[in-house]
This record gives C-alpha cells, sequence and structure tokens, in this order.
C-alpha cells in the first residue's frame, strides 16, 4: 500500500489516471475502502497496566502498523480522486467518508495527543494518559512511525482540499471537514497542518 501510495502520486503528476480503466479503477477504490475502514477507529493509545514494556511495545507497533496501513491506502484514493480528468464514477461518496472518517479520528486520538499535551487525557477519567517517565520510555522507532504518519496525515488534509475544488459533497460530509479543518489551529506544534488547513478551510469557504 505504501508503494501505491506514492506510484498514484506519480501517476497523479503524470496526469495519466483517467487513462486507466475505469471498472478497474472503481475496484481498487472499492478495496482501499476496506484497508481504511481496517484501521480508522483503532486507539494507538492503548495502555495494558498488567502488560510488560515488551509487549505493550509490540502491541503499539502491530496497531501502529495497521493506523499506517489505513493512511496509505487514503492517499492513494485521493491521489485518484484528485487526478485531472476524471470521471464521476470515481467519486465514491462511501469511499470520501471513510478517509474523513480515519483522518479525523487520528487527529484527535493519534497525533493531537503526541504533538499536544493538553490532548493527553485519558478517556475514563485518570487524568493525563504519560507521565515524563512513560514519554521517555517511548522508543525512537514509535516517534519515526508517528512523525510519518503525521505526514501523511497532512497529505491527505491538502488533497481534501483538492477534492472539494472539484467534486459537490453532501451538507454532512462539508460539515465534518469544516470541523477537521478548524480544530488544528488550537493544537500546539503542528504548523505543517495548520498550513494544509487553511487550504482545506478556504476551499470549504469558496464550497
Amino acid at each position: 500500500l505504501s508503494e501505491l501510495g506514492s506510484e498514484s502520486a506519480k501517476i497523479k503528476a503524470m496526469g495519466i489516471m483517467d487513462k486507466l480503466s475505469i471498472d478497474k479503477t472503481v475496484k481498487v477504490l472499492n478495496i482501499l475502502e476496506k484497508n481504511i475502514q481496517d484501521g480508522s477507529k483503532l486507539s494507538t493509545l492503548l495502555n495494558h497496566n498488567n502488560d510488560t514494556e515488551d509487549e505493550e511495545r509490540l502491541w503499539r507497533d502491530l496497531i501502529m502498523e495497521r493506523v499506517t496501513k489505513s493512511a496509505d491506502a487514503c492517499l492513494t484514493a485521493i491521489n485518484i480522486m484528485t487526478s485531472p480528468n476524471m470521471p464521476k464514477a470515481v467519486y465514491i461518496e462511501d469511499v470520501i467518508e471513510r478517509v474523513i472518517q480515519y483522518t479525523k479520528f487520528h487527529l484527535q486520538n493519534t497525533l493531537y495527543p503526541q504533538y499536544d499535551p493538553v490532548y493527553r487525557v485519558d478517556p475514563h477519567g485518570g487524568g493525563i494518559l504519560s507521565s515524563k517517565a512513560k514519554r521517555a520510555k517511548c522508543s525512537t522507532h514509535k516517534q519515526r512511525v508517528i512523525v510519518m504518519l503525521y505526514n501523511k496525515v497532512c497529505d491527505i488534509v491538502s488533497s481534501l482540499s483538492e477534492l472539494l475544488e472539484i467534486q459537490l459533497l453532501t451538507d454532512t460530509t462539508i460539515l465534518q471537514v469544516s470541523s477537521m479543518g478548524i480544530t488544528p489551529f488550537f493544537v500546539e506544534n503542528v504548523s505543517e497542518l495548520q498550513l494544509c488547513a487553511i487550504k482545506l478551510v478556504t476551499a470549504v469557504s469558496d464550497f
């Protein structure tokens, strides 16, 4: 999926995506939706108090692998849809909604807590999830994966603004996109995401 994401970006840049078979392209989009769905609601902040440090790291690595795979599926789908001269058949509402659902969930539950301590709160009311000791315990591997995911999500947000300029979306979808575009301005340490969000909010206002 990572390779598919980078190759779809190249094909989009070359402007030849519309030369592919429409039936096959739609089939690929439907398969991508299943891959997006796989990681769209996975929490990466699970903390099993009874697990050993190694078990917790393995668990997190497994979850992050699925979440990253879904991000690649999102990017591939959005690259297809935002390529020049694409037919209406590729703008599949379920796929668009799944991409937005994935992006919103992982901004709120994965990336914001990693970049801004204010968002690092235990949903069960236990206060801050990560003490300084626990943060220090996080492996550099995990941090690299988070940065990679952050960059992918920035690309997705930026590409969604392109999609808004191409395709009419439902009012419900526009509301979701609007909230996704506004929230980054209340989060610290996400300047790249904020730049992408400016494009998204501008596209929504022109809608």
